[in-house]
C-alpha cells in the first residue's frame, strides 16, 4: 500500500480512516477538501484542485481522502488501494449532522481554514442522494479498479480492517 485513496459518502468517516492508515503507513496524508475550499468557503477551480493533485500523484507514497469525482480518473490511475467506505446513508447522514454540532463555527482539521463548520441543507441533501446520484457515478469510476477495492461496508467491517493493518505495519 504505497498509494491509497479513500472514498465514499459525505459523513462516512474517510478522514478518520485516512488518519488511522497514515499513523499505520507514515504516508504523507492529503484531504481534497483541504486543497478545494479556500476560507470562506470560497470554492477553487477544477484547474486549480487539478494543478494541485498532479505533483501529489507523481509522488511515489500518498494517501489521499475525499471523491471529488473531476479528480477520481487520474487518482484511479495511480493508486494501488482504494478504500471505499461503502456506509449506509442514514448512517452517513446522522455523523455529518453530529459532525456540525461537534465543530460549529470551527473548521475541522481536514478542512482549509477559515472555513468553519455549520448547516448546509444544500450538503445535507446531497448526503440523502448519494445512493441515486453520487454511488451511481463512483461505481462506474471504479468499475474498471475493482481488484484495488477494499470495500467496507460499515463501521464494524472498518474498524476490523484498520486494526489489522495497524498489526501488520506495528
Amino acid at each position: 500500500m504505497q498509494r491509497v485513496m479513500v472514498i465514499g459518502p459525505c459523513g462516512a468517516g474517510k478522514s478518520t480512516a485516512s488518519h488511522r492508515i497514515h499513523a499505520a503507513l507514515g504516508h504523507p496524508l492529503y484531504h481534497l477538501d483541504k486543497l478545494h475550499w479556500r476560507a470562506g468557503w470560497v470554492e477553487g477551480s477544477k484547474e486549480e484542485l487539478h494543478a494541485d493533485l498532479a505533483p501529489i500523484l507523481a509522488s511515489d507514497e500518498w494517501i489521499i481522502d475525499g471523491n471529488y469525482g473531476s479528480t477520481m480518473e487520474p487518482r484511479l490511475a495511480r493508486a494501488d488501494t482504494i478504500v471505499y467506505l461503502d456506509f449506509p446513508i442514514r448512517l452517513c447522514f446522522w455523523r455529518a449532522l453530529k459532525r456540525v454540532w461537534t465543530y460549529s463555527g470551527r473548521s475541522r482539521p481536514d478542512m482549509a481554514e477559515g472555513c468553519p463548520e455549520r448547516f448546509n441543507l444544500e450538503f445535507m441533501l446531497y448526503i440523502l442522494s448519494w445512493n441515486h446520484k453520487a454511488r451511481p457515478r463512483t461505481e462506474r469510476l471504479i468499475a474498471g479498479s475493482l481488484k484495488k477495492v477494499v470495500r467496507l461496508k460499515n463501521p464494524r467491517e472498518l474498524e476490523d480492517w484498520l486494526i489489522r493493518l495497524e498489526t501488520r505495519n506495528a
